[in-house]
């Protein structure tokens, strides 16, 4: 897992990034001094690491794969996890910009909240494999300890250890809000509900292009409507209708990439009654139309 800044024409010199910390399962970046006019790094990471990103100052475009792009405003974080592949992408700006990213191990992140019977339980069983890409904004008392990494001047070795308590800290303000999510819906601790939540989501996907209302699968499934999109949405990261569109696009990604369907077929394939709508649903989730998508191929 690694960040390397990319040297071109506007970069000065210097490197536009710095690391902090590089540990087994852990590495620490923050935006160097240098990169307050330009800074453009690429990154890779294996499928065992969770990402994070700050945005202090500035706006950043994070970029992976040839289509998709995701901007980066300041005040916000990414929280990315792909368990399916390892990602490689870019992440550039131009401006004024500061901000601080992390990679760190499945392994080595429920070791720090939990002990040795237990896991984060967004990040364990089916969930462990399930993709997460979660943007929102960041509260100050996390703003406050990232910028500290700027303006605190010690040794090196100090610093070390002073990064990663504060590292240690953001990741702590960043999570305590989960676990206090999922205290908030003890129903989700019964082994039945979440077998029902499960089966929602089978029924969804098996019937996408023509999914039952909340109240049809509530009562299909056995439960009641708020548990169904409370419960859904701590299981599976989404509403019940986002999830769903999320995975219809993907799948119709995928039809694309088989080359045997025109993008009407596709929509129409997918439960859309006017691809317009695929056409808009697609391009807003991955910056390009249907199209365009396919003659890039």
């Amino acid at each position: 897992m690694q960040l390397i800044p990319v040297k071109e024409e506007k970069n000065t010199s210097k490197s536009c990034l710095r690391l902090l910390i590089e540990e087994e399962g852990f590495r620490v970046f923050q935006s160097a001094e240098e990169s307050l006019a330009y800074f453009h790094v690429k990154g890779n990471v294996e499928t065992s690491i969770v990402q994070f990103y700050y945005a202090l100052q500035g706006e950043f475009t994070y970029s992976f794969g040839p289509h998709y792009q995701l901007q980066l405003k300041e005040g916000n974080y990414f929280f990315f996890y792909n368990p399916e592949n390892d990602m490689v992408f870019d992440i550039h700006a131009e401006g004024e910009v500061k901000w601080v990213g992390f990679f760190i191990s499945i392994q080595k992140l429920h070791s720090l909240f939990l002990d040795q019977m237990t896991e984060l339980p967004f990040l364990s069983g089916e969930n462990a494999n399930h993709k997460i890409y979660e943007k929102n904004e960041f509260n100050s008392s996390i703003r406050l300890a990232l910028l500290q990494l700027f303006s605190v001047k010690m040794a090196d070795n100090a610093f070390r250890v002073f990064t990663k308590g504060k590292i240690y800290e953001v990741l702590s303000l960043h999570f305590s809000h989960k676990e206090t999510d999922v205290e908030a819906c003890p129903f989700l601790k019964d082994e039945a509900n979440l077998s029902k939540i499960k089966k929602a989501k089978e029924i969804l996907l098996a019937r996408m292009s023509n999914p039952p209302s909340i109240a049809a699968l509530s009562k299909e499934v056995g439960i009641n409507e708020y548990r169904l999109k409370t419960g859904f949405k701590e299981v599976y990261g989404n509403t019940v209708y986002g999830f769903l569109l999320d995975y219809k696009l993907d799948h119709a990604r995928h039809l694309l990439d088989q080359e045997q369907q025109q993008v009407n077929e596709v929509a129409y394939a997918i439960g859309y009654s006017n691809p317009s709508h695929f056409i808009a649903a697609f391009k807003k989730k991955f910056s390009i139309t249907p199209k365009k998508y396919m003659q890039s191929k």
